[in-house]
């Protein structure tokens, strides 16, 4: 466990705190400019010595604290006093984000600038969660509260930006998430197992003026029962990890469940929580297991009445994935435990027959009409997903009322011809997508010709009918080509509904 007790939520103190790091200017541009970008990028990587070079010498209030809180070190009492006007050091103390003597204050957490982009614009919070790594030079504790990492971003841009009275941030961690969805939520309930991580979220609130949170101790759905909400978000702690006295259960990552059980878990009760139309997205990894994929294992769990699409970003190997989360820890091939933990993970492994581990992000919805059910891989960068995703859902509940009478070619697709050398006819047509899920969709003549025409001006039985005439068929016959191939296009977002 840590050997600091977790944060104190004190409203008052917060208030004194965020007016301190306002009047400092601590954030993520006015630190990149004092100690450049390139060792900003080297914190990311686990560097901090660029940055130290950088600000060598620098005593400034803004040095200062970023020497203190961003980088977790300790620095001299007067120059923290100064840093924190309003606050002071025993305000500091007090909160539960670093100690002091006569000479130091020592930090016992991090508070970086984490900055953002939604649908309502460009923002900026500051996050407080434990010393990492870098800042302890060791393997973090099992009760470890992790600040912003690579999961929660990608959950954070995967989200649907809709508007809804109620949503749950289920694990919430340090609270990024529910802070992100109380932007556009009524009210938002943010759940933990961990009292040290719910302090952290309810700290980051307060300093940041978020209001409408409502934090409850527990685990999984037990807080909540009950219960429904229009959105539910979870990064939860997924992570597949051996079970035995030896193997270290980090809070943050490992739900204390056998293989990837803890999604299944998710994925069978979310829907009873789910008002009706309501969505629920998290992260997770699933297992392929004796021939079975783990695509297919996870949508057996899902009700067939249930919306569901899946997307798989990667698949590790056995050896892979113990090697990823084993470092992750803190532990590398130069540590005595690296080999007995890596043989824990493979023996775990291979008792289940486990042959691959995938990861990705899952979304369900509560519908009422034919169900959505997509799994899929897609490796390729991607951006904006969850404006595609929300972009998808829609496309499919037009298509349960039969293709839109008008479409428009989305602002995004462009289209790519080959030609073999000597040859004006194209040997292939390709539609492609610029965000989103940055697709690419091979086209015949006929249906390229038909989202060319899309521009708003036609309707779709008009260009049908003009594009029967063009190559002499019937209108049936090439709308029975057409149509499923028409409604993958408004699915995937290349074809939108004329407004």
């Amino acid at each position: 466990m840590s050997d600091t007790p977790a944060p104190v939520p004190e409203p008052l103190l917060c208030a004194a705190l965020a007016a301190d790091l306002d009047a400092a200017d601590l954030r993520s541009e006015p630190l990149r400019s004092l100690w450049g970008e390139e060792a900003d990028d080297a914190l990311a990587r686990g560097m901090r010595a660029p940055i130290l070079r950088a600000i060598r010498g620098d005593d400034g209030v803004l040095a200062t604290l970023g020497r203190l809180l961003v980088l977790g070190m300790p620095q001299p009492r007067p120059a923290v006093e100064t840093a924190l006007s309003q606050l002071g050091v025993d305000g500091l103390v007090s909160l539960g984000l670093a100690t002091a003597d006569s000479d130091t204050v020592t930090p016992t957490a991090l508070l970086r600038p984490q900055s953002f982009v939604d649908t309502e614009g460009v923002g900026e919070w500051w996050i407080a969660s434990d010393l990492d790594e870098v800042a302890l030079d060791g393997a973090l504790p099992p009760d470890h509260v992790l600040g912003v990492g690579g999961a929660s971003r990608t959950l954070a841009e995967i989200v649907v930006p809709i508007e809804v009275e109620r949503a749950l941030d289920l694990g919430t961690g340090c609270g990024i998430q529910a802070l992100l969805v109380a932007r556009r939520a009524g009210t938002v309930v943010a759940t933990d197992i961990s009292a040290r991580a719910l302090a952290y979220a309810e700290v980051n609130a307060l300093l940041n003026g978020v209001s409408n949170i409502e934090f409850r101790l527990g685990s999984m759905f037990e807080p909540v029962i009950g219960e429904a909400f229009d959105l539910i978000v979870s990064n939860p702690p997924f992570v597949i990890t051996p079970r035995g006295d030896d193997v270290p259960e980090y809070e943050y990552r490992d739900g204390g469940l056998v293989g990837d059980a803890l999604v299944e878990l998710f994925v069978r009760t979310a829907p009873s929580y789910l008002t009706m139309g309501g969505i629920a997205q998290l992260l997770g990894n699933w297992e392929s297991r004796d021939g079975v994929s783990g695509l297919a294992r996870l949508e057996a769990w899902v009700p067939s009445e249930l919306d569901l699409w899946v997307i798989e970003r990667e698949q590790l190997s056995p050896l892979g994935y113990a090697e990823l989360w084993i470092r992750d820890g803190g532990t590398t091939p130069r540590d005595r435990a690296f080999t007995p933990l890596l043989t824990a993970w493979l023996d775990d492994f291979a008792a289940r027959g486990v042959t691959s581990v995938g990861f990705g992000y899952v979304l369900l919805r509560r519908g009422g009409g034919t169900p959505l059910r997509r799994t899929e891989r897609i490796v390729q960068h991607v951006s904006g997903v969850g404006q595609a995703l929300g972009t998808g859902l829609h496309g499919h509940d037009l298509l349960a009322e039969g293709v839109p009478a008008t479409l428009l070619t989305a602002a995004d697709v462009t289209e790519a011809r080959h030609l073999l050398p000597g040859n004006d006819d194209p040997s292939v047509i390709e539609l492609r997508q610029g965000g989103g899920f940055a697709r690419t969709v091979n086209v015949d003549p006929a249906l390229a010709a038909f989202v060319g025409a899309c521009d708003g001006d036609l309707t779709v039985g008009q260009i049908a009918q003009a594009l029967a005439d063009l190559f002499d068929v019937s209108l049936p016959e090439l709308w029975t080509e057409l149509e499923p191939r028409i409604r993958s296009l408004v699915l995937d977002g290349f074809l939108v509904p004329a407004e």
